[in-house]
């Protein structure tokens, strides 16, 4: 029978920060082909294992390989049923109780496929589930699919939209001795600042799930020199909104908060997935085992399966908000937890 803090612990202690994936991709793919029932795919640093008995539903089971860069925590370190190490939490513990999971099962009652991807952590262009569905996409077809992303052993439904903007206030270059001839660009951001100080996000409960707005600043560019009124200052702004917001809804509020700008641009904007708790294996996974079920407050790559077509909830072991600090961990409870849940779901099926 397999340790699952000991398998998560292997995990750890071997390297896969982004584009350095391959050892650990090597592991997979040897011991889903040596160990499991399904048929495996290899595509670059993607691993994908799946059954085919022709059942009613398929569930995707996913997880990403990649690890932040380390900071002192290469290693492994167990003591007592909780593991440190980088990865730990996001996502090593998270990966061991899908693994042994793929492992375990004989003859579910319901299609599985498991897909182990690279390049989460980096720029969207990397991810390797995005570059799945865009050149295979029958491999990561399917009905509903669980992330597991750190959310001790919760479920955390649908995720939160990200949008990133940049407003440009424009202004007049002067003498700092003579200010009255050109406009400070900076002075003008002194509305918008104070807009976002006072800003208070909503908490819009969509499917039963409590969601948190928050808009902040993140950035500020402007300035010449230390005798010149400047003539442009750039600010911008983050904007974490709830999946009952449109992507057009998000940027037109941002907007109406940050007021008069003179250019307005989106840099980077990734839409939110709503909650799938209604799927039937989803129900079943949360009724059988008992789950806490909670917003995710955050993006993951649930939003691309949703944008798939594919409902899609985050569940898997470790602690959201010590995710990529030097001292992550994982408690062994959790990841028994995630293995035996999935384990059930897949050799119980619908109900």
């Amino acid at each position: 029978m397999i340790d699952l803090l000991d398998l998560a612990a292997e995990l750890v202690d071997i390297p896969s920060e982004s584009h350095e994936e391959g050892p650990l991709a090597d592991l997979f793919e040897r011991r889903l082909r040596d160990g499991s029932k399904l048929l495996v795919d290899r595509i670059e640093d993607n691993v994908i294992a799946r059954s085919d008995l022709g059942h009613e539903h398929r569930i995707i089971i996913a997880g990403h390989l990649d690890t932040v860069p380390a900071n002192g925590n290469q290693q492994a370190v167990i003591d007592g049923d909780r593991l440190y190490g980088l990865g730990a939490c996001d996502m090593k513990g998270g990966l061991a109780a899908q693994l042994a999971t793929a492992i375990a099962i004989d003859e579910p009652e319901v299609d599985v496929t498991f897909v182990f991807y690279s390049c989460e952590e980096v720029a969207a262009k990397y991810n390797g589930l995005k570059q799945l569905f865009e050149t295979h996409p029958q491999l990561v077809d399917g009905d509903v699919a669980l992330l597991g992303e750190p959310t001790s052993a919760a479920i955390e439904a649908g995720c939160q939209g990200t949008l990133r903007v940049k407003a440009l206030y424009e202004g007049e270059r002067a003498h700092t001795a003579r200010p009255w001839k050109g406009r400070n660009a900076i002075h003008r951001l002194g509305p918008a600042l104070r807009a976002l100080e006072r800003y208070e996000g909503r908490t819009p409960v969509v499917d039963g799930c409590e969601y948190r707005e928050a808009m902040q600043a993140v950035y500020v560019e402007a300035g010449v020199a230390g005798n010149v009124v400047p003539d442009a200052a750039n600010l911008t702004v983050n904007y974490r909104y709830a999946p009952d917001r449109t992507p057009e809804q998000a940027e037109a509020h941002v907007a109406e908060v940050l007021g008069d700008c003179d250019q307005f641009v989106v840099d980077d904007h990734a839409p939110p997935a709503m909650p799938a708790l209604t799927h039937p294996l989803l129900h079943q996974l949360i009724t059988r085992n008992n789950l806490e079920v909670r917003a995710k407050l955050g993006w993951t790559d649930v939003a691309r399966f949703a944008a798939n077509g594919i409902p899609a909830s985050n569940f898997g072991s470790g602690d959201a908000s010590i995710a990529h600090t030097q001292g992550e961990f994982v408690e062994r409870h959790e990841i028994e937890l995630v293995h035996s849940a999935l384990l059930d779901l897949l050799n119980k099926g619908v109900k």
